[in-house]
């Protein structure tokens, strides 16, 4: 292949380049791995340079880290696993300093918590919520605490200037003078090398196949799975400057940032039918996303209890996804569960929503969202057929039938139920407490907050604005929905 950098003995060259930098310093590694075909071509060069090293010589630590976002698709998620798995052993057995991890974002940052527990609408390409607490905090977390115990790191990422011209250009931007490191972006004391930046992807792909893979997989598996699913792969994203995913690459099942999800369907079409579940709920998330459509499923308020008008219409602000329609995603999410559980493969996931993340989303409906009827364990009981050890409620608890006596009393008397059921649940979580100041606080910014009917709220904006109030059909931006 002419101009390859699999010709002559470039690969050798490459190796004596890694080995020397391993060398240089006591700096260790923090190698990126998201099971695709450039960060396994990285891993599998680091893993062959290091291997020629001496025992003795290669005592500095190679971490190697996934990010898992808890959302991949299944299929992917499954050949990380078996290959961390294989990697560790390998390593073990031939004494590599190599160590496997995944990291996974806090519950609390979980992509169904915000989006369900929350009401965060699907992500998109201008309000992609997702990455930087999904992909970028778990990884840039892992890499704090090997600064915090080491002083610095080096990260080795498979990173290529023909990804992208913009790509290219911050990775010059960043080079170190003198050196084949860069600096990170954002994380101080932190080091960047891409062995492969000057690769094509012709060549990455001949080094894989004509090099053999050091912890025991086979590199026909990966290109069987490219194939199957006719994508590009989502690279480990530990700044904003990282390609993200999209433009159907495989990635997380619940991706709505592209308009299809060309991979999922290419991976159905090639046999993987029990997929089918998962790609009808991702199409549903994507429908949400219809600015004609919006009032279907999201408040006319802000997250922050505010309207917003989008520009000089009388159109308010879409802000998150009202209580009803989030219940009606989480029984949806956990009817497609056992969709997928009844049709998966042996072997492959029957899990969809973590446990953990179903107590937080009941924690945060109770909470903050008013959910009176508690409705995470009735529809888990629903849709599972099983119960899960609740915690219980310690504190005053109110009930579906307190809220449906709640609601009569409010219609008699023209008070906003939404109201008095947040005032109550104010006085609720105050109960017990001896200083009071933080709770008459709550008290008065719940009362400046909007509780009006969308129809009022409206009409004000227009007798306000007069003529002045457009009438065209505009997109709204997403970006200020907290």
């Amino acid at each position: 292949m002419s101009g390859s950098m699999i010709d002559g003995d470039r690969i050798a060259r490459l190796s004596d380049e890694i080995r020397e930098i391993y060398q240089s310093d006591s700096r260790p590694w923090v190698v990126g791995y998201s099971g695709g075909k450039d960060s396994t071509c990285t891993l599998q060069l680091v893993w062959n340079a290091l291997a020629e090293l001496p025992p003795h010589k290669r005592t500095k630590p190679v971490y190697v880290i996934t990010s898992d976002t808890l959302v991949e698709t299944p299929v992917v998620s499954r050949y990380i696993d078996t290959s961390l798995a294989q990697m560790q052993q390998a390593a073990d057995a031939t004494g590599m300093p190599i160590q496997t991890f995944k990291v996974t974002p806090d519950v609390d940052k979980s992509f169904w918590v915000n989006m369900i527990g929350r009401g965060y609408p699907a992500p998109s390409r201008r309000f992609r919520w997702c990455t930087e607490r999904l992909k970028i905090e778990p990884a840039n977390d892992f890499i704090r605490d090997r600064v915090a115990e080491f002083g610095e790191v080096v990260m080795v990422l498979g990173v290529r200037k023909a990804e992208s011209a913009t790509r290219a250009q911050v990775m010059s931007l960043h080079k170190i003078k003198g050196s084949v490191l860069s600096r990170h972006s954002s994380l101080l004391n932190a080091f960047v090398y891409g062995p492969i930046e000057a690769f094509s992807t012709d060549d990455v792909w001949t080094y894989l196949l004509q090099f053999k893979n050091p912890w025991g997989s086979d590199n026909r598996d990966l290109v069987a799975m490219y194939r199957n699913a006719q994508a590009g792969e989502c690279p480990l994203v530990v700044d904003k400057t990282t390609p993200s995913c999209g433009n159907s690459r495989f990635g997380c099942w619940v991706c709505t940032v592209v308009e299809r999800d060309r991979s999922m369907e290419a991976m159905i079409d090639s046999g993987e039918e029990w997929l089918t579940p998962l790609l009808e709920y991702r199409d549903m998330l994507a429908e949400t996303q219809d600015p004609s459509r919006k009032e279907e499923f999201r408040d006319f308020r802000r997250k922050s209890g505010k309207v917003a008008f989008i520009g000089d219409s009388d159109r308010p602000m879409p802000g998150p996804y009202t209580l009803d329609f989030c219940r009606t995603l989480l029984r949806k999410l956990l009817e497609t569960q056992v969709a997928m559980a009844a049709e998966a493969p042996p072997g492959e996931t029957d899990t969809l929503i973590h446990e953990a993340e179903l107590h937080e989303i009941r924690r945060i409906w109770r909470t903050e969202r008013g959910d009176w009827p508690d409705s995470v364990p009735r529809i888990v009981r629903e849709t599972l057929k099983r119960d899960l050890d609740w915690v219980a409620d310690d504190a005053v608890a109110f009930t579906a039938e307190d809220g449906q006596l709640l609601d009569d009393l409010c219609r008699e008397q023209g008070v906003p139920t939404e109201l008095v059921m947040r005032l109550l649940d104010i006085e609720r979580s105050s109960h017990g407490l001896k200083r009071r100041h933080a709770v008459h606080t709550r008290i008065e910014e719940t009362f400046k907050l909007e509780w009006r009917d969308r129809e009022a709220v409206v009409a004000e904006r227009r007798a306000r604005m007069g003529d002045r109030v457009s009438v065209a059909v505009i997109d709204d931006d997403d970006e200020d929905v907290e």
